[in-house]
């Protein structure tokens, strides 16, 4: 009776290897065309190349999530059983939101000093 059971949970090992394979490789592929286009771009200075580049890097940077989540969520939900079983969440308390909002108020000040900064340097 375990034997119907075995090649279906084959079955299903193998559709999720293929549809891993399948979008790792299209993301990896989707990577290096975005290469290239970076490397063809030549410098970063000209007219619409500074954007071209941001877009080009912001997919890259895209596709790396999705390859990573996609590892992620064949590594939780494999077919021969759960072997990572993550944390649950703690309270959200009062500390943990004023640390979230020092956070959020440094990252701003030095993002708006650093671009000060660099248009001081540029003019």
């Amino acid at each position: 009776m375990s034997e119907p059971v075995d090649v279906q949970r084959d079955l299903l090992q193998a559709r999720v290897l293929q549809l891993y394979t399948i979008v790792a490789g299209l993301s990896i592929f989707g990577i290096l065309v975005l290469t290239a286009y970076c490397v063809h771009l030549g410098p970063i200075i000209g007219p619409g190349v500074e954007s071209s580049f941001g877009l080009a890097a912001g997919a890259m940077f895209l596709l790396g999530a999705l390859l990573v989540h996609i590892v992620d969520r064949t590594y939780r939900e494999w077919p021969l059983g759960r072997r990572v079983h993550p944390p649950s969440p703690g309270p959200v308390t009062d500390a943990a939101v004023a640390t979230f909002l020092k956070v959020v108020v440094f990252a701003t000040a030095a993002g708006s000093v650093a671009y000060l900064f660099w248009g001081i340097l540029t003019t």
